[in-house]
């Protein structure tokens, strides 16, 4: 698996990794397939989380390899929503819909408490993050991006495009500047995936997510 972690091309000054690309081609479909709002884009999330592990585990870039086994874990529990969710003859499609004001202020209070905890892990342990207060609002953006997408929620949009913001240049700063550049192509699809997102759950009227208790 050594060829995962060697240079595939040079773009722009920047050495590009096979494991950083294909990780993160990869990780580009998932959040496609999100926005299709298919069941397929769990697994494929799932495995764009292996791939960039072994990158940033070889790079001994503990922190963002930490981040990825939490993807793992979250896009397997999201995999589980979802099957429950999803209605006969739907080919995985769930409802979509707005979070309640209490939700979105227990997603804004989880973020901030989140982020201050793992900086405050990463400060104290300083091998797991070169940068702790960018890396840990990251760290707690993807988790909560994702705990939204498993809901249903449209708001599991807007916290991808926080977290863009703040990935693209601190993926460049790290050395993968393929993951910078995705990050750039992400926040396109956000943009219209929450359109999407934002007309369905307008359309369809339904408060909670089908066969997921609220």
């Amino acid at each position: 698996m050594n060829w995962l972690n060697s240079e595939a091309f040079t773009l722009f000054g920047q050495h590009i990794k096979w494991s950083d690309m294909i990780g993160n081609v990869i990780g580009l479909i998932g959040l496609a397939l999100g926005w299709r709002r298919s069941i397929w884009s769990w697994p494929v999330q799932l495995l764009s989380g292996v791939v960039l592990l072994t990158a940033f585990a070889s790079a001994h870039l503990s922190g963002s390899a930490g981040k990825q086994v939490v993807v793992i874990v979250v896009a397997l529990w999201g995999w589980w929503q979802w099957n429950r969710g999803r209605g006969p003859g739907r080919d995985g499609a769930v409802a979509v819909r707005f979070a309640t004001w209490r939700e979105r202020a227990a997603l804004v209070g989880a973020a901030a408490v989140g982020t201050l905890a793992v900086s405050a892990l990463f400060h104290a342990y300083p091998s797991l993050s070169w940068d702790p207060w960018p890396d840990a609002y990251i760290f707690v953006g993807t988790v909560i991006a994702m705990y939204a997408q498993a809901r249903g929620m449209v708001e599991f949009w807007f916290a991808w495009l926080l977290v863009d913001v703040v990935g693209v240049p601190l993926n460049f700063a790290n050395g993968f500047a393929f993951s910078g550049f995705v990050y750039v192509v992400y926040g396109a699809l956000v943009l219209w995936g929450m359109r999407d997102w934002w007309l369905r759950s307008r359309k369809a009227g339904q408060p909670v997510l089908e066969g997921v208790p609220a």
